[in-house]
């Protein structure tokens, strides 16, 4: 696996959700299947596994429309 230095870390500032724009765009795509104010607990393990394979498996314009599972497969082939 490839290792990562001298990697630059940011973290956002408190209550700024326009820092963290992938962030928030991901929990657009889970806010999909599991609505806000809805906990955790109310899913099955099951379900909450094949909300993260659709998601992961969707295209991205980001990513060349490639999935990010797609493109982690790629990483870790070369």
């Amino acid at each position: 696996m490839a290792e990562l230095k001298d990697t630059n870390v940011h973290f956002a500032h408190a209550y700024s959700s326009w820092e963290r724009g992938s962030n928030e765009n991901f929990n657009g795509k889970l806010r999909e299947y599991m609505p806000k104010a809805t906990s955790f607990h109310e899913f099955s393990e099951t379900d909450i596994q094949t909300y993260q394979d659709c998601i992961n498996n969707r295209p991205r314009k980001i990513l060349g429309y490639k999935s990010a599972v797609e493109v982690y497969a790629e990483f870790i082939a070369s």
